[in-house]
């Protein structure tokens, strides 16, 4: 955690417990250490859920780009356990059922693809486990606008960073 320092975490996780290998998102993010253990983060993320239409299921997949902060909360002397909470910007685009609105028992769909926006936050708890490999388990939850599903989506995760 070196000031100034960069680092690129890989995460993935699930979106909803029911169905778990449907409803999942993988994050690519790079940090910029700030003091105190503090970090930015600029990520890119793919969201794929899934919600049961009789016997169907129509797939949701959500573009996200995120911009925010994470201060850390408590950590060790030597910081090689770390809590931290982040708040985010989120901005992308969903796409209802592949962009098509028509089903195949014929019934429209009223949902549409959009842009949407809103607010993140995280809770992730990171233990270091080389110099420059961290592990980190995240809990998080996302506040969209402009969506006509949910708007809020919780998820939980795992991941690495690669500080360099």
């Amino acid at each position: 955690m070196i000031y100034k320092q960069k680092a690129i975490e890989v995460n993935t996780g699930i979106l909803s417990a029911k169905e778990a290998n449907r409803n999942f998102y993988v994050n690519v993010t790079l940090n910029r250490f700030a003091r105190q253990g503090n970090y930015w983060i600029w990520g890119a993320e793919y969201q794929r859920k899934t919600t049961a239409y009789r016997e169907w299921q129509i797939p949701l997949e959500s573009y996200l780009g995120e911009v925010g902060y994470s201060v850390q909360l408590l950590s060790d002397a030597k910081k090689f356990i770390t809590l931290n909470v982040g708040l985010t910007g989120v901005g992308g685009y969903e796409i209802v059922n592949k962009g098509d609105s028509l089903l195949l028992d014929g019934a429209k769909l009223l949902d549409e693809n959009n842009f949407i926006y809103g607010t993140g936050g995280r809770l992730s708890l990171e233990t270091y486990l080389s110099d420059r490999v961290v592990l980190m388990l995240q809990g998080r939850i996302r506040v969209l606008w402009g969506t006509d599903l949910e708007q809020f989506r919780p998820s939980t995760g795992i991941g690495f960073r690669f500080n360099f």
